[in-house]
Parts: C-alpha cells; sequence; structure tokens
C-alpha cells in the first residue's frame, strides 16, 4: 500500500501493551507508544476512541503527546467517501462556526501500513488559543442525555442528574453548578422573563449559526450529543461547537444511504425549542437560512471544496486495502454528495415556506 503523497503518522507499540488494549476495546485506558509525526520521534499515549467503531477491526484511536496535546485519528470506516466529517467542519468554519480542523493521512502501524485516517484537531486548550477565543470553561456532550431536557431519554423519568450526558473537561464544580441551572431555566414556561434570562447566558446568534449548519448537513445525531459547550470568558455565555459529523450528506453514521428529510427546519433538542420561540430569534434564523441558501450551501460553492479533499486523498484511498467500501463507491461519493445538497435544498426551502410564525 502507499501514501498517495499523504502526510504519514507511524505509531511503534510493544506487542503486551497492544495485547492490555485490546482486553477492553471500551476502556479509555492509554497505552505508551513511539509515535514519529512531521520526521520528529517521540513518546506519546494513545487509546481507542469512538462508540460502536470500537468493535470494528479499523480502530479510530486518540494520542496524546509533547505539551499536553491531543489528535484523534478516524478511521471514517462506515463512510465510503471518508470526508464527511472533514466536509461538515470545512462548513462550519466557512459560516463563522469554530470547529476542529482536519487532515487525512496515513497510519503505519508497527512498521505495517494501517491506510487512511482523518487527523482530527482536538477541542481543547490549544484549539483556543489557537483561535485566540477566551474560554473559561470546557464540556463535552458524550451521550444522549445531553438534550438540555429534564427528561431522561432512556427512561422517560426525570433525570437523576440534569449534568447527566456530560464530560467535564475544563472548569470545576462551579461549572456543572451553572450549567444544571441554565438547564433548569430553559426548562421553564416560555415568558419574556426566559427570553432575558437566554440573552444574557447563551450566545444565540452563536447558537443559531450551528443550528443552520447542524440543519444543513442533516445531522440528527448532533442536537443531544456530539457537541461541545464552552462559557465565553468575556461575556460569561455559552457557546456551541460541533463534533462528530459523519452522519451526514445522505448518509447515516453506518454509511447507509438515508431519506435526506430527517432534521427538521427548526432542529431539535430544548434549547433549541426555547430558543425559536421567540419572533425575533425565529426571524434571525429564518433569514440565516435563507442568506446559506443563497450563497454557501450550494453545488456550486461547496463542489469545490469536496473536489479540494478528494483529490488529497484519492491515490492513497485507492491503494489502501483496509477499507470498507470498493474504491468504485468511493468514486461516485461525489455525485451522492451533490445529490443530497440539491435536494436538501429543496427541501429546506419547503418547509420554510410552510413554517408560520
Amino acid at each position: 500500500m502507499s501514501s498517495g503523497g499523504l502526510p504519514t503518522r507511524s505509531i511503534t507499540i510493544d506487542p503486551s501493551d497492544l495485547l492490555e488494549l485490546q482486553k477492553d476495546v471500551w476502556s479509555n485506558q492509554f497505552a505508551p507508544v513511539k509515535l514519529v509525526m512531521d520526521g520528529v520521534t517521540m513518546e506519546a499515549q494513545l487509546r481507542f476512541r469512538g462508540g460502536h467503531t470500537r468493535n470494528y477491526q479499523k480502530k479510530s484511536y486518540e494520542i496524546r503527546f509533547g505539551d499536553d496535546q491531543t489528535l484523534h485519528w478516524n478511521a471514517e470506516f462506515d463512510d465510503p467517501s471518508l470526508i464527511r466529517n472533514a466536509l461538515s467542519f470545512r462548513f462550519f468554519n466557512l459560516i463563522g462556526v469554530p470547529a476542529p480542523e482536519t487532515r487525512h493521512m496515513w497510519l503505519v502501524w508497527n512498521g505495517r501500513p494501517h491506510g487512511v485516517y482523518l487527523e482530527l484537531e482536538s477541542v481543547d486548550r490549544t484549539f483556543f488559543n489557537v483561535r485566540q477565543i477566551q474560554a473559561q470553561s470546557l464540556i463535552y456532550a458524550t451521550n444522549d442525555s445531553a438534550n438540555f431536557s429534564l427528561i431522561d431519554p432512556e427512561t422517560k423519568q426525570t433525570k437523576k442528574s440534569l449534568f447527566s450526558g456530560y464530560q467535564l473537561m475544563k472548569g470545576s464544580d462551579a461549572t456543572k453548578t451553572r450549567l444544571v441551572n441554565f438547564i433548569k431555566r430553559i426548562n421553564r414556561p416560555v415568558k419574556q422573563s426566559l427570553k432575558v434570562y437566554i440573552a444574557k447566558r447563551l450566545d444565540v446568534r452563536q447558537y443559531l449559526q450551528w443550528l443552520a449548519g447542524a440543519v444543513l448537513t442533516d445531522n440528527y445525531d448532533g442536537f443531544d450529543q456530539n457537541y461541545a459547550l464552552y462559557e465565553h470568558t468575556p461575556t460569561g455565555q455559552y457557546r456551541i461547537i460541533p463534533w462528530d459529523y459523519e452522519g451526514t450528506w445522505g448518509r447515516n453514521p453506518y454509511g447507509k444511504l438515508c431519506r435526506n428529510d430527517q432534521v427538521p427546519v427548526q432542529g431539535y433538542n430544548k434549547l433549541t425549542r426555547r430558543v425559536l420561540a421567540y419572533k425575533q430569534y425565529r426571524q434571525y434564523y429564518r433569514k440565516l437560512l435563507n442568506k446559506l441558501l443563497a450563497s454557501q450551501f450550494t453545488v456550486q460553492a461547496l463542489d469545490p471544496v469536496v473536489e479540494d479533499i478528494y483529490s488529497r486523498i484519492r491515490t492513497a484511498v485507492r491503494d489502501d486495502f483496509t477499507r470498507k467500501w470498493p474504491y468504485e463507491t468511493f468514486l461516485k461519493e461525489p455525485e451522492v454528495i451533490r445529490s443530497y445538497i440539491e435536494e436538501r435544498r429543496s427541501i429546506l426551502k419547503k418547509e420554510l415556506k410552510q413554517w408560520t410564525e
């Protein structure tokens, strides 16, 4: 197999450490490895990452190295295009929502090729420093209990903890308390006092930009989980960052073709419903969606982005025999994505016309 010109990452791991990792694929325990990246050899720590994909033969990894640096290596095993996460995050950045930077890479494991991976920037201290964003806290939404509701999505009963579904990455117990109080408040009746509170504690315009991105990409798995929240230090307001967007652009998280109307124009979750309960915010959101449908969310705007990513990985994917999908399927995916964009535009334009104030 050939790297096809992609940057190469090489991992060396002791067989005993690898066996220890493989004993429990659901463990988040790290193993020591040697990492060669950009011609530099260094000590690092590696673990498995992901959800159902941990059971796959080709796994995804999180690697930590250097001065508290973290990268995510996604196998993108279910996605025949291998670009849906990359395309989604490129799109979010284009519409003004900070999202992780990505690059495709070639992984070598104990001297043997592991094929094409997507390297994703971690949402952490470095992420904020690079963008000169002041964040006093960071919270990951790790499962569908992170739906901003008082009700557990599984039991349909009141949650035992309103911090359920979240993982504190930066902050203290006071950070948890503030989020719990925020969730309590937004579940109160829709009144002017609630609108005042939301405007104080949530960067509403940034949230609606994120909502537009999630709706346009049709990511039904991105409203109750697969996002990060941070408190913007100068304003004290919550802002949101997207994460895990492989189930988008016409395919579900398992790579199956799906209907392109899974996510309604209004999106999902309790916070979204509360924000859109107010006419001022609905009007802003409508205007934003119409603007994006006329500009960035078009085949003309996105086709060059798709082709740019494809041109970088086409040779490596051809030579990668660890992939799940046939190379012929990979080559047809740009057309699947183009068809999705056209159909999704039509669906959303129709829904916007039917969505009454």
